[in-house]
């Protein structure tokens, strides 16, 4: 079978892919982009609840987790958010900011996707959907890959495949035997941005499924201030999702229920209503399930008079710091995204290139770079994928 002949095979069609895509094939390189799905960029269409939390403002290096944490940094200082949104602003896409530096379209993901896909066509780049690779060979500085019945050639490759968050929308850990192949090495991968799961007499507050409140969540010595909910299952929100990326197995969560409190602020509710009960005084600061679970484990009911003050302030350092020992995670099949992936030891971080085999690339969820909730993973596919794309335009 005769090959086609390309000068770039990016591997995936999700953002970092068509970023990298549309980033080489408007510098007049000729692009194929292969994905097994039936259409381009399904992780993009679920996001933020379909309208795409496509970037944050805030997106610096810091906000991002890696075993190598500067790798982040050339990519994402050369791409940046105010990059993304002139593109976005191009295309007439309205969008508006939420908490936290998040951008959201007003309309539909899909018009971000639209986007993508006509910029690739700017490009004259080649979309093929609906086949899976079959092999991938490399000789004498050409890339041959195989697809359905068909075969590509390119002197560039890129794994854009991603990791194996979201199983159901075909999200696989295919990234990460195609680098080994290649001598790239692998850092564990782990689910992140997911919902944690409680045994024990931590399943007791199941009770209070649906219950959220707004939380201090920490893990050692990183905190994220945000919402908790409590579900069927343990604990998801916000703030536990952007914790579990930092959480390891047999590592506590300590929950401050009360960030906004003084210290000091059940001593002083003693002074001014002491025959207040402590689960009243609960209830006032907190939603009423949570405040009635928290009071039936502090076991205390006498009224806060016949509480000693000693016994008031060991309260109020418990729900400043209250521990819960997760027994794990709900799993890749609902984490957003992937800690881990391919070393980024063995690239470059100016070009997302291998440093020991010309002409591969790794980019996105595929490489261990994990951004926090709230866009942080949208920029760096869109910083990464221009990378790439960059070099490849330079080749």
């Amino acid at each position: 079978m005769q090959a086609t002949n390309y000068d770039a095979i990016i591997l995936g069609g999700g953002g970092a892919g068509l970023m990298c895509a549309l980033t080489a094939g408007q510098a007049g390189k000729r692009v194929l982009v292969i994905d097994h799905a039936d259409e381009v960029g399904k992780k993009i269409l679920i996001s933020g609840g379909g309208r795409c939390n496509f970037t944050n403002v805030g997106a610096v290096p810091e906000r991002y987790i890696s075993a190598n944490p500067h790798f982040a940094k050339s990519a994402l200082r050369r791409y940046t958010p105010a990059d993304f949104i002139a593109l976005v602003e191009k295309h007439g896409i309205a969008y508006h900011e939420k908490t936290l530096g998040q951008l959201f379209c007003d309309g539909s993901a899909r018009q971000i996707v639209a986007m993508l896909i006509d910029e690739c066509q700017a490009g004259g780049v080649t979309i093929s959907l609906g086949h899976s690779v079959t092999s991938v060979d490399h000789a004498d500085g050409q890339y041959r890959v195989a697809y359905g019945d068909r075969t590509a050639t390119a002197p560039a490759l890129v794994i854009a495949t991603g990791g194996p968050s979201i199983p159901k929308m075909g999200a696989t850990d295919y990234a990460y035997g195609l680098a080994r192949r290649f001598g790239l090495s692998i850092v564990e991968p782990r689910p992140a941005l997911v919902p944690l799961t409680l045994a024990g007499d931590d399943m007791l507050f199941r009770d209070i499924s649906g219950v959220a409140t707004d939380v201090v969540a920490r893990c050692g010595k990183t905190k994220f201030r945000e919402a908790a909910l409590f579900t069927h299952r343990g604990l998801s929100g916000p703030a536990i999702l952007q914790i579990s990326s930092y959480w390891r197995h047999g590592q506590p969560i300590a929950i401050n229920f009360l960030p906004d409190a003084e210290p000091g602020w059940l001593l002083a509710a003693k002074r001014a209503r002491p025959r207040t009960f402590l689960r009243n005084q609960l209830a006032s600061m907190l939603p009423t399930a949570l405040a009635d679970a928290l009071w039936q484990r502090i076991g205390l009911y006498g009224d806060l008079n016949s509480l000693s003050d000693a016994r008031l302030g060991d309260v109020e350092r418990l729900l400043a710091d209250w521990q819960f020992l997760p027994n794990g995670s709900e799993g890749f099949a609902k984490a957003e995204v992937t800690v881990g992936g391919i070393s980024t030891d063995g690239l470059s971080s100016q070009t997302m290139e291998a440093r020991k085999v010309p002409g591969l690339y790794a980019i996105g969820e595929a490489v261990d770079v994990t951004g926090w909730l709230g866009g942080y993973n949208f920029q760096w596919a869109w910083a990464s994928g221009w990378a790439a794309g960059m070099a490849i335009a330079a080749r």
